[in-house]
């Protein structure tokens, strides 16, 4: 009963998270938010203290339920492992693991490594990034958005033609997400390394490689209900030791790793002698001695933990101190050739607060690159903010009718705002570079950026005051106070493959209202 009730409540979050990176563009988001909230590490990145107590609550009370449950790379994982093992033989289904020590040092080592770089990080851009590889909440979006993105959106054009022949409009053809690209080769890398460690050793991600796990794992060891033995039933027969993906459960003296089971209830509903329950845990007097250098635990061991727990302080202290878009617009002939041009500053979105802001609270989930219905974030590929978002204007542009990035962010990196307040917020400066714009130069009438500003800061001007001729050369000027730095600009501009036209990003974003 237990096991399927975590089964089906698994399904539930996993279906909801995976809802977010596939279906941004017809969603309601507000009955989904709940699922990305509720994820670990992108709440310690946003500062979410009720959502960190919640959940260690949670794992106090009922263990590490929340790698079962919670968590969408945990979740997937086990379906790795289901599916493992419907093609196995049956006679080796149930010798697939066995009891192991697994690696204290390393998991400590990773651990105190990934909340090093969350603090630092804050501060120093860049040096997060590496920390979004490992990151179970990130890593499960850049496969959702990889992989079932563009599946997603095949099959809802499969129903947008079969709409167009009824005469309906409840779907509409989108442009579907293509493989390719650094951030799906990394997902694979990720898919086939969870094939590998699920197949070989079960939970090995979660129990040393995974800073989520490392965490909850020091709570779960004192967590009030766990699976305990019945020595008077049990038979030693190793069935749920055998079938523990997590490798936590050594029969021979009948005791349990409490900080690497993930109350999946696996050995529950395995034991044939009804040995095994989950219940309230009361420690022996023998269970609750403290030894010092104990032969199953080194010194060597107990030191790493220390040295985690004062990063935890540490990081305590720290804390508180390609959907694509359109290519035509109002009936212009499509854009070819454009080029993104580097940008002295990156251009982040408006609710960002600023590039350091962005980049120092970003783990490179892929999310908001899901949710933007224009198409103009993407993965960088650049070593000081690789996988994370940059803004790219040779595709569309950030219009301000649209805010679903900041109303998807876990993490803090880009806040809630209003469209009302994204007109407000200036997150670029517009420049043009007169050697290459063709109305300066006289090549052509043109007077495309200052027809597509949204917020009208873009006038054109006579190259000469003194010209009274039908058609005076004009050149666009831009009233640095007035404009976002959305981009139509840039977007719009004929010229290429670099526009004539382009926005610089600001590192602080400044309020012009």
């Amino acid at each position: 009963m237990l096991k399927r009730l975590r089964v089906v409540l698994a399904l539930l979050f996993l279906i909801g998270i995976t809802f977010l990176f596939v279906d941004f563009r017809t969603l309601n988001g507000s009955w989904v938010d709940f699922f990305k909230e509720a994820q670990l590490i992108p709440a310690l990145f946003a500062t979410s203290f009720v959502t960190i107590a919640v959940l260690l609550v949670l794992t106090l009370l009922f263990g590490r339920i929340y790698c079962s449950v919670i968590c969408p790379l945990g979740v997937l994982q086990d379906i790795i492992s289901r599916i493992e093992m419907i093609f196995m033989k049956k006679s080796k289904r149930h010798s697939r693991f066995k009891y192991s020590k697994g690696y204290p040092v390393l998991k400590y080592v990773v651990a105190i490594l990934f909340f090093a770089a969350m603090i630092v990080g804050a501060y120093v851009v860049g040096v997060r990034v590496w920390a979004s590889l490992i990151e179970p909440y990130s890593a499960y979006g850049r496969i959702a958005s990889s992989f079932l993105g563009p599946v997603y959106d095949w099959g809802n054009n499969i129903f947008a033609d079969i709409a167009v022949s009824q005469n309906s409009t409840t779907f509409w053809h989108v442009s579907a997400q293509k493989f390719g690209g650094i951030v799906t080769w990394i997902a694979l890398a990720t898919v086939i390394i969870l094939i590998i460690t699920v197949g070989f050793a079960g939970r090995l991600w979660c129990n040393t490689i995974c800073p989520a796990g490392t965490l909850l794992g020091i709570f779960s060891r004192f967590s009030l209900f766990a699976p305990v033995f019945d020595s008077s039933k049990c038979a030693k027969c190793r069935r749920c030791e055998k079938d523990c993906k997590s490798q936590c459960i050594n029969v021979a003296e009948q005791k349990i790793d409490y900080s690497r089971c993930v109350t999946c209830f696996d050995c529950i509903g395995d034991c044939k002698f009804d040995a095994m329950h989950y219940t309230f845990r009361v420690k022996s007097k023998k269970e609750s001695k403290v030894k010092k250098n104990s032969s199953n635990e080194p010194e060597q061991v107990n030191a790493t933990r220390r040295g985690f727990l004062g990063g935890l302080l540490a990081l305590g202290a720290g804390a508180v101190a390609k959907a694509q878009s359109k290519l035509t617009d109002g009936g212009l002939a499509p854009l070819k050739d454009k080029k993104n041009p580097e940008k002295e500053t990156p251009v982040v979105p408006p609710g960002a607060l600023g590039y350091k802001n962005f980049y120092g609270h970003c783990t490179g989930c892929q999310l908001c690159i899901a949710a933007c219905p224009n198409g103009i974030l993407t993965a960088s590929t650049s070593l000081d903010s690789f996988m994370q978002p940059v803004m790219k204007f040779d595709v569309s542009y950030c219009r301000p009718e649209c805010n679903r990035c900041s109303q998807v962010c876990p993490t803090g990196a880009i806040r809630p705002i209003t469209l009302g307040q994204k007109t407000d917020i200036s997150i670029g400066q517009a420049r043009v570079y007169v050697d290459e714009c063709i109305a300066y130069l006289g090549e052509a009438v043109c007077g495309i950026c200052e027809r597509h500003c949204p917020v009208q800061t873009i006038s054109m001007m006579k190259v000469d005051p003194e010209d009274d001729s039908p058609r005076p050369r004009r050149r666009p000027v831009v009233t640095e106070s007035r404009c976002i730095g959305c981009g139509a600009c840039e977007n719009m501009c004929p010229v290429y493959p670099e526009s004539a036209i382009r926005v610089e990003g600001r590192s602080i974003h400044k309020d012009i209202s």
